[in-house]
């Protein structure tokens, strides 16, 4: 008689997104404002961090990309806080039975500095994604001015996510 074990069910989602610096709108970074003179360009608030993180829970679970499941052709999306996105996000999570185990994820800008803004930033993401602090990696990066982000015209971000069934 063969003998079975229970498995532990993890899975391993990757998220990237990239938008352009634009003057007349705000940058909302982790779902923080952060003062510049330019934000972000985007349907939505345009979080790139954020919408990372969409992506890479999205693809943990085998789901489509962050624009199926809140299209730009939808106006009910425009100019919508990205944590609002990621709350409908983590309704999904927890419909289909998963949870996360960690995030770890880059935000890739040339300026304004982030260093100061990342403890703020997993303040306000760890609770929605119910994750502890430590679980939650934000990493600040540059471009050594290399192309768009590092010629200060676009910021980018890009994570990875362990999710598990639970």
């Amino acid at each position: 008689m063969r003998s079975y074990r229970k498995v532990c069910f993890m899975r391993i989602g990757i998220g990237y997104d990239l938008h352009r610096l634009v003057e007349g709108r705000a940058l909302i970074l982790g779902g923080v404002k952060i003062p510049y003179e330019k934000g972000l360009m985007g349907h939505s608030d345009a979080d790139v961090l954020v919408h990372a993180i969409i992506d890479a829970l999205l693809g943990a679970m085998g789901e489509k990309d962050i624009g199926t499941h809140f299209p730009d052709s939808d106006m009910s999306f425009k100019d919508i806080s990205s944590m609002v996105l990621l709350q409908k996000t983590m309704q999904i999570m927890e419909n289909n039975g998963y949870k996360i185990v960690n995030i770890d994820s880059n935000i890739i800008c040339q300026k304004p500095k982030l260093m100061p803004y990342i403890d703020k930033m997993k303040e306000k993401l760890a609770p929605l994604l119910n994750l502890d602090i430590m679980s939650l990696s934000i990493k600040a990066k540059t471009n050594e001015g290399q192309d768009s982000v590092g010629e200060g015209n676009s910021i980018a971000s890009q994570c990875v996510c362990l999710i598990e069934k639970v």
